[in-house]
C-alpha cells in the first residue's frame, strides 16, 4: 500500500498489571479521528485484572498473553502478530490525543519517502497536580529532522509518539531483551539505518509520570552494567552502518544525562564505572568534574537533591 496509512496502522500496547490504566489507553486509541487497522494488547504476564478489562472491549481489541519477559519482548510479539505496514506504539499507562494518527498520516502523505515519524507530547503529573503538564520541546523549523539531532535536544518525542514502518523495525532486528533501555536501543538502531524522521509540532500523546510503571521507566537505569551494555551495542551498530560520527554527540548527551541521574540518586560508584568505560565520549573537563563528584556519592546526591528542590519554584510550567 506504499505510504498510504489508511487502514494500515497496527497499534501495539504492551501491558503489565495495567488494569487501572489500560482502559484509558484503549479509549484514546478507539477515539482517534484516523482509525487504526487493529489494536493489539500484549499482556506481559499480568497478575491483576488486565485481561478482564481488555475483554470488555470485545472484538475491537486483540488480546495476546505471554509469560513475563519485559516490554521489549511484548512489543516484539505485537509486531509479529500485526497485519499493518505501519506500527504505532502506546504504553498501557499513557494515552494518545485524538488527532495523533491523523496528523502523522497527513505528514506521511507530504513526505512519502519517510520510514518513521514522531511528534511532541505532554508530560502530565495529573495525580499530584492536575494543572502540571509540560510540553516536550521542539527542535528545528521543518517537518523532517535528523533523529540524532533531536535526541541531543531531548526533542525526539517518546515511545507513545512513534509511527514506524514494520519493515524497518524488522530490518533493525526488533527490540532487544534488555529491560529499561530496550526502546532507546531500538530508536538508535533505526536512526543508524535512516536518521531522517518526520516530526509533528502538535502534541500527540500524554505521558503520565505519576503511575508506578512510569516511575519504574524513569528511574530504573541506575546500574553500570545496563548502561555499559547499551553503549557497547549501540556504538558497535553505529560503526557497522557508518554512523559513528553522527551518533557520538547524541551518545555523549545520553551519557551525561544518565550519569547525572546516578549522581542525583547517590549511585556515584556506578556512574564512575560507566565513565571509566565510555569517558572518551565526554570532554576532558566534564569527565574530571564527574569523577570528582563520585568521590563522595551520598554527599553529592544530597547536595543535588537540595539544589533541585531550591530551583523548583523557578522552573517554567510549560
Amino acid at each position: 500500500m506504499g505510504t498510504d496509512t489508511s487502514d494500515n496502522i497496527s497499534v501495539v500496547i504492551p501491558a503489565y498489571n495495567a488494569a487501572g490504566t489500560i482502559g484509558r489507553a484503549l479509549d484514546s486509541v478507539i477515539a482517534q479521528t484516523h482509525p487504526a487497522r487493529e489494536i493489539l494488547v500484549v499482556d506481559d504476564g499480568s497478575t491483576d485484572r488486565t485481561a478482564q478489562v481488555v475483554s470488555e472491549y470485545g472484538g475491537r481489541v486483540e488480546y495476546l498473553y505471554q509469560d513475563n519477559a519485559g516490554p521489549g519482548a511484548a512489543r516484539n510479539a505485537g509486531i509479529r502478530a500485526a497485519h499493518g505496514e505501519w506500527i504505532a506504539f502506546l504504553d498501557a499507562d499513557d494515552e494518545w490525543l485524538p488527532h495523533r494518527l491523523a496528523l502523522q498520516a497527513e505528514l506521511l502523505q507530504r513526505h512519502p519517502d519517510l520510514a518513521w515519524v514522531t511528534g511532541r507530547h505532554e508530560r502530565c503529573r495529573c495525580e499530584s497536580s492536575p494543572s502540571a503538564s509540560r510540553l516536550s520541546p521542539y527542535a528545528g523549523t521543518g517537518e523532517v529532522a535528523d533523529f540524532f539531532g533531536l535526541l541531543r535536544h531531548n526533542a525526539w518525542g517518546c515511545t507513545d509518539t512513534l509511527l514506524i514502518r514494520r519493515g524497518m523495525l524488522e530490518k533493525a532486528g526488533l527490540f532487544g531483551g534488555e529491560r529499561f533501555t530496550e526502546d532507546l536501543d531500538m530508536w538508535v538502531r533505526l536512526a543508524c539505518l535512516d536518521p531522517r524522521i518526520g516530526v509533528c509540532r502538535e502534541p500527540l500523546a500524554v505521558y503520565h509520570v505519576c503511575t508506578p510503571e512510569s516511575l519504574i521507566k524513569r528511574h530504573a537505569v541506575r546500574d553500570a552494567e545496563t548502561l555499559i551494555r547499551f553503549f557497547t551495542r549501540t556504538m558497535d551498530f553505529a560503526e557497522r552502518h557508518g554512523r559513528t560520527a553522527a551518533y557520538r554527540p547524541a551518545a555523549s548527551h545520553l551519557l551525561r544525562g544518565w550519569t547525572r541521574a546516578m549522581l542525583f540518586h547517590g549511585h556515584g560508584h556506578e556512574a564512575r564505572r560507566v565513565i571509566a568505560r565510555f569517558g572518551d565520549l565526554l570532554p576532558v573537563c566534564y569527565r574530571v568534574g564527574l569523577y570528582t563528584l563520585t568521590i563522595c556519592p551520598r554527599c553529592t546526591g544530597r547536595l543535588l537533591r537540595l539544589l533541585a528542590r531550591a530551583l523548583r519554584p523557578f522552573r517554567s510550567p510549560a
